[in-house]
């Protein structure tokens, strides 16, 4: 599932007109390189959310056949933020646990890697970051933890994860925060595995971001800490 629903209000005003998933990068919108990752690594069955100049993605995806993959949208009459939107697609994601992936994320992550994890709740894909506002986890072995004192732990949310839908089954399709409302929980629970990585990762959300990603030769990497 790809998460393409947000206004992407941080780009305004590109994203006045433009929904934040069809910003070209590169040669092509970020959504179009995004399938292509996921096509790459074996997954042709893809849920698209979306809300914001919801017809636009629609017109231009389409099917999907053309990008060899099977397109179905879970369209948000209102914004349902990253919880309830996923909610709201549970009746077209099936039962087995699915790969989630932020539609403003550009990445070199091998989703191979996650193709064949299997969780009965969540993995997360983890980043190493210097901002402390953005220091929200840590990992003991593969076990994601939060408010930990080691300085060597400082990682955060990388928009990639695995999910199995079972737990959402208590929700209903009402805005709430993935992260916030329900992944914290299950990290108290030491329900939740995660991995870090390293290497190239850009959050296109703001237009700092948007810009340095586009004049680059190749995307910013995240340094270890």
């Amino acid at each position: 599932m790809i998460l393409a629903a947000g206004p992407g209000t941080r780009l305004r005003p590109l994203t006045d007109t433009t929904p934040k998933p069809l910003i070209e990068v590169r040669g092509a919108p970020l959504i179009v390189h995004q399938i292509g990752w996921l096509l790459k690594a074996g997954i042709r069955d893809i849920v698209i959310n979306v809300h914001h100049l919801a017809d636009q993605l629609i017109d231009r995806l389409g099917t999907g056949s053309r990008f060899g993959v099977q397109i179905t949208f879970s369209r948000e009459f209102e914004l349902l933020n990253t919880g309830g939107g996923i909610v709201n697609a549970l009746p077209v994601l099936g039962g087995h646990p699915f790969l989630l992936l932020n539609g403003d994320v550009w990445t070199n992550y091998p989703l191979t890697r996650l193709v064949r994890r299997r969780t009965n709740h969540g993995h997360l894909v983890l980043i190493p970051v210097n901002n402390e506002s953005n220091r929200d986890f840590a990992l003991d072995g593969e076990i994601v933890k939060r408010f930990t004192d080691s300085s060597c732990h400082d990682l955060t949310y990388s928009g990639i994860a695995v999910l199995h839908p079972s737990i959402f089954r208590a929700r209903q399709a009402k805005p709430f925060s993935l992260t916030r409302d329900l992944v914290f929980d299950l990290i108290h629970q030491q329900k939740i595995t995660g991995e870090i990585f390293d290497g190239d990762w850009v959050d296109i959300g703001s237009l700092d971001n948007l810009s340095k990603l586009r004049d680059s030769a190749q995307p910013s990497s995240t340094k270890n800490c």
